[in-house]
């Protein structure tokens, strides 16, 4: 089990952080965010559910958008906009 941190194209970066606990996908997205540009997308996917709330609340507190949520299934897809 490792994180996977990929730049996927200019201004889109991907996250996995599948098969972690609290608060360790918190961490991981907090830390891959602080690498990227102003305005890139980060494609994020965890698959516990009790990350999310943490997530959540980085977002809001660091001024990134959460503006796509994919919870059908696991892993969970989030996209996070970088503030």
């Amino acid at each position: 089990m490792a994180v996977k941190f990929d730049k996927v194209s200019d201004g889109e970066w991907a996250l996995d952080v599948t098969g972690y606990v609290c608060p360790h996908p918190q961490m991981y997205t907090k830390k891959a965010l602080q690498k990227m540009g102003s305005g890139d997308v980060l494609t994020l996917l965890f698959d516990n559910p009790s990350s999310g709330e943490s997530i959540i609340a980085m977002c809001e507190s660091e001024g990134n958008e959460l503006f796509e949520r994919s919870e059908d299934g696991t892993p969970f897809t989030w996209k996070i906009r970088k503030g």
